[in-house]
């Protein structure tokens, strides 16, 4: 490792080349519950996407694993660095470089992050939608997992707001994909095919999002139900109903109580109404207009009304963000109550009703405490499972993937597989559909260094 070091530090300079000591505890790991700490052995980091090429050059020639860390914000285990291998970081690649507003694109490298983002786009009236619950997560890190976030169901994800992409094989080419065009239609779509691969296709550089006008005016309303099947059935027709909503989130009782007491939010919701509800609902509205928001939020709590809902209420402006806040908090929430892991299946969303019924009697057939909150408006469930045997806790999570995926769901709509969930992933996808991938794997990285033991293994 000394002697790869120094020809690293040939590419970057000794002072961007990091060992032992120097290398910090927080390197060695992201946010996901069950995957071990790795301290890499070296931290390399580079300033350009030239630098990148080189270092890549000489891992492929070595056949040295590499693996690209972000804000290390992941969820799956995916920027943990491997044994005997190179972890690249990106402080140094945190620029943003054109902010173009006749195009509505931004223009950055990949270590910028989200928050540095919002507030350069904020005085041009602009926004890139994209929150997926921890804005100093990178756009490299985004793009990595094609992360998603409460906005998805009006927005969409990550490759919907990626125009294109500068990346690097791990070969050494440097390669431009798509670009400040909203569509094409010109050979393959390499840029939707590198979105999502969890850094095992190429190493990101440069990134070209699109950029959507920024909304003054929110209101949000919290709808109490006494069913989480009445909150899943009233999804479909509020989305019908044309007010196109920025967020549609549900969260269940247990893990409403959970968040109102860990963050101290008071919504104002009458003590009677908390011992009925066992799930509610969450709707944020936007627009330019004051007035067509509040018309919006009157019909839509009319509309709730009539699907079942106990009550509706519009929060005050503080108590909608302090909510919203708080739901992103759920993560820290049930990591502090001992949650001993975090799923994120995405099923069709008319199926979420049979399939919440169906993880309750996983739950109960497995003796195991699961709770949860999730993206309702776009299918996606997040649920925290208790179960401390890590016997059991396999049977549960290979039963709640299986009943998902049953029901024309998959496994990750926007944490990604990465080590976490690989097992289950190989196990239970179509193998031709793997085959496919491994396939693809080997013809962007023959010597097969780029994360090596994430997704395909």
């Amino acid at each position: 490792m000394d002697e790869l070091a120094s020809a690293l530090a040939r590419i970057v300079g000794s002072e961007h080349v990091l060992e032992g000591a120097a290398i910090s505890d927080d390197l060695a790991r992201d946010e996901a519950l069950t995957v071990k700490p790795m301290r890499p052995d070296v931290v390399v980091r580079p300033e350009s996407a030239v630098q990148i090429s080189e270092l890549l050059k000489l891992a492929h020639e070595r056949k040295v694993p590499v693996t690209a860390r972000g804000s290390g914000t992941g969820m799956s285990g995916a920027c943990v660095a491997k044994q005997g291998g190179v972890l690249i970081t990106f402080e140094r690649m945190r620029r943003i470089l054109e902010i173009d507003t006749d195009n509505h694109v931004a223009v950055v490298q990949p270590g910028v992050t989200l928050l540095e983002l919002d507030e350069a786009t904020r005085p041009h009236g602009l926004t890139y939608p994209i929150l997926p619950g921890e804005i100093s997560g990178s756009l490299g890190g985004n793009v990595a997992t094609n992360a998603g976030g409460m906005q998805a169901i009006k927005y969409g994800v990550t490759r919907h707001n990626v125009l294109g992409l500068e990346a690097v094989l791990p070969t050494g080419e440097v390669l431009r994909t798509g670009g400040k065009l909203v569509k094409t239609s010109t050979g393959l779509d390499l840029t939707q095919l590198i979105i999502g691969s969890e850094g095992t296709l190429a190493i990101v550089s440069e990134v070209t999002v699109k950029l959507r006008p920024r909304f003054t005016q929110r209101a949000t309303l919290l709808l109490p139900f006494d069913s989480l099947e009445s909150v899943m059935g009233a999804v479909p027709p509020i989305i019908a109903s044309g007010v196109d909503p920025l967020v549609l989130e549900y969260i269940d009782m247990l893990t409403m109580a959970a968040l109102t007491q860990h963050t101290g939010i008071e919504l104002g919701v009458p003590q009677a109404i908390r011992e009925r509800a066992l799930a509610y609902l969450v709707v944020v509205l936007e627009g330019r207009n004051g007035q067509r928001v509040s018309d919006d939020v009157e019909e839509t709590g009319q509309l709730a009304l009539q699907l079942g809902a106990i009550d509706a209420f519009a929060l005050p402006p503080q108590a909608g963000t302090d909510l919203l806040h708080a739901r992103e908090q759920a993560f820290w929430v049930a990591k502090k109550a001992g949650a001993s892991d975090i799923i994120d299946v995405v099923v069709p969303r008319a199926a979420m009703p049979t399939y919440m019924r169906q993880v309750g009697a996983i739950a109960t057939e497995h003796q195991t405490f699961i709770a949860g909150c999730g993206h309702a408006g776009d299918g996606n469930v997040h649920l925290s499972v208790f179960q401390p045997d890590a016997d059991v806790r396999k049977r549960v999570m290979t039963a709640i993937f299986r009943a998902g995926m049953d029901l024309g769901g998959v496994i990750s709509a926007e944490h990604g597989i990465g080590c976490e969930k690989m097992k289950y992933f190989l196990e239970l996808e179509d193998p031709s559909k793997i085959a496919l991938m491994r396939r693809i794997k080997a013809a962007f990285d023959p010597n097969g260094i780029l994360n090596p033991g994430t997704l395909l293994g």
